[in-house]
């Protein structure tokens, strides 16, 4: 017996590389066959980004650079007792600190600043160095309407100079350091550092101008808060006064806690703490005497504990119990008339009525007891309402003191803190300090900073990589074309079961040949249906496709002529009955088949006909006939699978395309197993996933896809060297 290869067997192992690493699961062999086939659009791309990239390189203006330096303390100009700078910053501020400093340098203020000092607004050369030209009347006629004279051309023209610097400005807080790099990139490599240099004394400037005429601005601003404050306080103590007088309240003060703390005594607040406890306790006695009363309210006398507690309850229990012994013993030896009988059933009913009338009392003694808690709860309830009312009026005046005197109070502690801060800001007025200082002016730099060649060349090769990269992917992902067989398992999510070679000339006549590579080829999918369910292969399989010219016959053909040789009784039918293909190879008989047993027209016996192999029987498909589809739609198709389950061992069918008929979709119903079969040179994602729905509609069994006509040399990679040595194995060995 010849060695059958097991490479393709895929759809079971899922090992198509050897050298695959599980923790990245990235083929390298599929990576490097898709790169060859793209090779030329990657080349392209690269080539055209590479020389777009040298083109605009050699069309950039050259520009340069210069930096000057500034460095910023945490120390601030507020000069205490001493002498000494206290530093206006936290520790955990610092980064914010910087960063708001950054801002200042890039404000519009500064770049206005800047232009002034510089005289920028009427300077040429320095519009020449931003590749522009001064602005003239006519500019800013042609924006406003009207001609705004020489000083609105200056202010235009500062407007402008603003804008520009302030685009070619870069500063950055650098990484632990407080020394700021302020940058400027114009075409001239002297208006660079003169505008760099001005930026930096601007910013010098304006930080000691802005500490300057916030110390002014301040001394003004409290002199005025100061002033407002003490007549507040003045006329808060008076009102205090006043009203204290009035009312007639007098406040002892908390002496022995050392505070300003003010307290009063109150009968009817300590009244109204007590008064309220026992309305507190009244409330939980009503709450307690309304739950026992709503426990018993509604339930049988005999069924409440106080009842059953007390103790005449307990005795007419005892005496019932008693005569109810004596009326049993005289029901034993007399009739329910006789007067002995009767006299006790009324003693009975009597001692019922007793019990129910001491238990309706007890019962009423407990609605008592909680009307009584009610009442007594809103009695004292009402007590309290009242002594409340009048502690809030008695309170009313000292909430009234106590407002004016927090007013009072408030105000002297404001009038004290301005009037400290007055006398500090007064004591440091002129004292000149900055925390800005220049630590390196900017020099003329002496080559462009851009354009950078070797970097605009990798940014131009990165580039063009990644636009590659995203064209290969793209394409990649839109391709429908079947270059490995593991794509069928990514792009279908079937498992594969089988890989059918690409032969030349007719397949079937290659099939004749068992040590053929197609022959080989479909010895591996009957191995691998044998395997394919927890039952082993299945009773009744169906051969589709989505359309046709996928090799539904001749794998129908190949797998029932295997199964045969292997000695499995086989039944083969072709169920297209709308192309059938069967009764063309088979030699004697084969003029009625399927569409005749299902019509009803002859017997399973006449519809079966030998075949080549000694277990292999063939059902043809003929006669063809006018309607299909209400032909495999009826009852017989099922009826019919079953009888032949009984007789044969596997029936193979060789059904219609799906897309489009119905056929395929009710054989599907009543098949044991589907194959789903796949021509590699013609295959469709939409066609082929349209096919595997309108499977799952049915609730068909689909155990996985057979990819036909494959051309392994195509594929690249592994598949390439399947292409050259795999199928010439049987006849090297």
């Amino acid at each position: 017996m010849s060695t059958r290869p097991q490479e393709f067997d895929a759809g079971f192992s899922g090992e198509f590389g050897e050298e695959s690493d599980p923790l990245i699961n990235i083929d390298l062999r599929q990576v490097m066959s898709v790169v060859n086939r793209n090779k030329l659009w990657i080349a392209g791309i690269i080539a055209a980004t590479l020389l777009l990239g040298i083109i605009a390189t050699f069309l950039m203006v050259p520009r340069y650079v210069a930096t000057a330096k500034v460095l910023v303390e945490s120390k601030a100009d507020q000069v205490i007792e001493g002498g000494e700078l206290q530093s206006s910053v936290d520790p955990w501020d610092t980064e914010r600190f910087l960063q708001t400093q950054i801002d200042i340098i890039e404000s519009r203020s500064l770049a206005v600043r800047v232009v002034r000092d510089l005289k920028l607004a009427d300077d040429e050369a320095f519009f020449g160095a931003f590749n522009s030209q001064i602005p003239t009347e006519a500019d800013l006629a042609s924006l406003s309407g009207v001609a705004a004279g020489n000083k609105g051309l200056k202010e235009y023209r500062e407007s402008i100079a603003a804008r520009m610097i302030q685009s070619s400005l870069f500063a950055e807080i650098p990484p632990d350091s407080r020394i700021i790099p302020i940058s400027m990139k114009t075409t001239d490599p002297f208006y660079s550092a003169k505008l760099a240099n001005g930026y930096a004394q601007g910013y010098i400037k304006a930080n000691l101008d802005q500490k300057f005429d916030s110390s002014a601005y301040a001394r003004e601003y409290l002199a005025g808060q100061l002033e407002e404050a003490r007549e507040r306080l003045t006329e808060s103590e008076r009102e205090l006064n006043q009203y204290s007088r009035a009312a007639g309240l007098i406040r002892i003060g908390n002496q022995w806690r050392g505070s300003n703390d003010e307290s009063t005594l109150s009968v009817t607040n300590n009244s109204l703490v007590q008064l309220n406890n026992s309305a507190s306790q009244a409330t939980a006695d009503r709450i307690a005497a309304q739950d026992r009363w709503e426990t018993i309210s509604g339930e049988p006398v005999l069924a409440i504990r106080q009842v059953l507690e007390n103790s005449a309850i307990q005795d007419m229990l005892k005496h019932k119990t008693k005569v109810e012994s004596e009326l049993a013993e005289e029901k034993a030896r007399h009739l329910d008339g006789h007067p002995t009988v009767k006299a006790l059933k009324a003693q009975i009913a009597e001692l019922d009525n007793r019990i129910e009338s001491v238990g309706n009392m007890i019962r009423r003694s407990v609605y008592l007891e909680f009307k009584a808690a009610r009442d007594e709860e809103g009695s004292l309830n009402s007590r309290v309402e009242g002594l409340r009312s009048s502690a809030l009026n008695e309170q009313d005046s000292g909430v009234q003191y106590a407002v004016l005197k927090r007013v009072a109070d408030t105000n002297r502690t404001l009038y004290d803190t301005l009037l400290a801060r007055f006398n500090e800001l007064s004591a440091s007025a002129g004292v000149a300090s900055n925390n800005v200082s220049l630590v390196d002016a900017a020099e003329v730099p002496v080559s462009a900073s851009s354009p950078n060649f070797f970097l605009n060349i990798i940014m131009s090769l990165f580039i063009g990589g990644i636009l590659a990269i995203a064209y290969v992917f793209l394409r990649e992902h839109f391709d429908d074309e079947i270059r490995s067989p593991e794509e069928v398992e990514q792009k279908l999510g079937l498992p594969m079961l089988g890989v059918i070679p690409l032969v030349e000339g007719d397949a079937k006549d290659e099939l004749k040949d068992s040590r053929s590579s197609i022959g080989e080829a479909y010895h591996t999918l009957v191995t691998n249906l044998m395997y394919a369910t927890s039952a082993g292969l299945p009773k009744s399989l169906l051969i589709t496709s989505s359309s046709e010219d996928h090799g539904k016959t001749t794998t129908a053909t190949a797998i029932a002529l295997d199964l045969a040789r292997l000695g499995r009784n086989v039944l083969q039918i072709d169920a297209d009955l709308r192309r059938p293909t069967l009764h063309m190879t088979v030699e004697n008989g084969g003029e009625v088949g399927l569409t005749a047993l299902l019509a009803g027209q002859i017997d399973l016996e006449s519809a079966l006909t030998p075949g080549p192999e000694k277990n292999l029987t063939y059902m043809t498909a003929m006669p063809i006939p006018p309607d299909p589809s209400l032909l495999l739609g009826g009852r017989r198709l099922p009826q019919l699978l079953e009888q032949l389950k009984e007789r044969f061992d596997v029936i193979v069918i060789d059904g219609p395309p799906m897309l489009g008929l119905s056929d395929s979709a009710m054989l599907a119903s009543h098949a044991d197993a589907v194959l789903l079969m796949i021509n590699a040179s013609q295959f469709h994602r939409g066609a082929a996933k349209s096919t595997i729905r309108r499977l799952k509609l049915v609730g068909a069994n689909t155990l996985g896809a057979v990819v036909t006509k494959f051309d392994p040399s195509s594929a690249g990679g592994e598949y390439g060297y399947y292409g050259q040595t795999y199928y010439q194995y049987e006849h090297s060995a």
